[in-house]
């Protein structure tokens, strides 16, 4: 069974930093590209970036690039969203998903306020 279970989300002032968590099992996660998406409040889902299986290359959505870092270690099947310079506009439900696939975990909550 594919799980994927995200964590390291919570409140933080603008301009604050989180790093995010996705643990990966029931797949093989060192062979697949990944990617991070965002739902906020009342809006539909957006990309927000992507790795590909080695770590190699990734892509960003231009909303978030140069102020987040996506990574993973295949050893430990996790996926990390490393998240910097955050803006209330950030605020959303973040999910790590397979390849540009849809959520399957419950996601994890980031706030940007003040």
């Amino acid at each position: 069974e594919v799980q994927l279970v995200e964590s390291g989300g919570g409140l933080v002032q603008p301009g604050g930093s989180l790093r995010l968590s996705c643990a990966a099992s029931g797949f093989a996660f060192r062979l697949l590209s990944m990617s991070w998406v965002r739902q906020a409040p009342g809006k539909g889902l957006e990309w927000v970036s992507l790795i590909n299986s080695g770590g190699g290359t990734t892509n960003y959505a231009d909303s978030v690039k140069g102020r987040f870092t996506i990574s993973r270690d295949n050893a430990k099947n996790t996926l990390y969203l490393q998240m910097s310079s955050l803006r209330p506009e950030d605020t959303a439900v973040y999910y790590c998903v397979i390849g540009r696939g849809s959520p399957q975990g419950q996601g994890t909550q980031v706030t940007v306020s003040s």
